[in-house]
């Protein structure tokens, strides 16, 4: 830690040998934390939980992850309460995330949700390489502003970069950016003050067009009132909601996740016991 901002890492490298994907090694820097691996599901599949110590992120902490999986591994990976990003004056906090995945790899990336307090400066940045027959399922789900004190989000900046490339050609490139001082919180064409967005990406070679139905149809069963949408990528698909309600987002990018699980051959009635 440096005066009052953090620099926090967290490395993890994960194999698979005799049947289990585990933890090989593993380096962390406050505020960063790894915690005992568990495996509800056997051990073929390893879940991590990766925690933030400090509370939350403020301006000048500058944080980075490093994910690798091994051939073969299977790895869920979430974190036990939402990330809350606090004002800030002048500095502008960042993290990178920067996910490798070898041969026959499978990386499930569903963090909770992050907080963007008002006045907040903040970027973040997150790189996933794949190799052959690699799988990578992640979600994001961003509340602007304090919704239940009747906060909104009118100052700062959030700034959002994911890209996904396969063998080192990008694949899908995704950049978001929300600037408090313009009229983007509240313009038809921007958050309509609705608060809260959600996205869930699947990028694997093993994608297929029955997939994309039967999300559309899970979704006009049971969410018609909701905004949500997918989308074919190469190799993959996206889903986006765009509302009010976090506990909302969850629920309908949980119902998606758990019906791709079904699909993939891994527990589609599972719930990691943080959620």
């Amino acid at each position: 830690m440096s005066g009052q901002n953090w620099q926090g890492k967290i490395n993890l490298v994960y194999e698979y040998q005799e049947g289990k994907t585990k933890i090989k090694s593993a380096y962390h820097q406050a505020p960063l934390k790894i915690q005992r691996s568990f495996y509800p599901e056997g051990d073929s599949i390893c879940h991590s939980v990766i925690l933030h110590t400090a509370g939350g992120i403020v301006g000048g902490d500058i944080l980075s992850q490093t994910i690798h999986l091994s051939s073969n591994s299977q790895v869920f990976i979430t974190t036990p309460a939402a990330t809350k990003i606090y004002r800030t004056q002048e500095k502008k906090a960042f993290q990178e995330i920067i996910i490798n995945l070898e041969n026959d790899t499978y990386l499930e990336y569903l963090p909770q949700e992050t907080i963007v307090f008002n006045k907040c400066q903040y970027q973040q940045k997150l790189r996933v390489n794949l190799r052959e027959n690699a799988t990578w399922l992640g979600w994001e789900i961003i509340r602007f502003g304090r919704s239940a004190r009747g906060e909104i989000f009118t100052h700062g900046q959030w700034l959002n970069q994911t890209e996904v490339w396969y063998k080192d050609k990008p694949l899908w490139i995704d950049r978001q950016l929300l600037q408090g001082e313009s009229n983007l919180f509240s313009a038809i064409n921007g958050l309509a003050n609705k608060p809260v967005i959600g996205n869930l990406t699947l990028i694997s070679a093993k994608i297929n067009q029955d997939i994309i139905r039967e999300i559309r149809e899970l979704i006009e069963s049971k969410f018609t009132n909701l905004i949500i949408c997918i989308t074919t990528l190469q190799q993959g698909l996206l889903c986006r909601y765009h509302g009010n309600s976090v506990s909302e987002a969850k629920t309908c990018l949980t119902a998606i996740w758990q019906l791709l699980r079904a699909k993939y051959g891994l527990n589609s009635l599972i719930k990691p016991r943080y959620w």
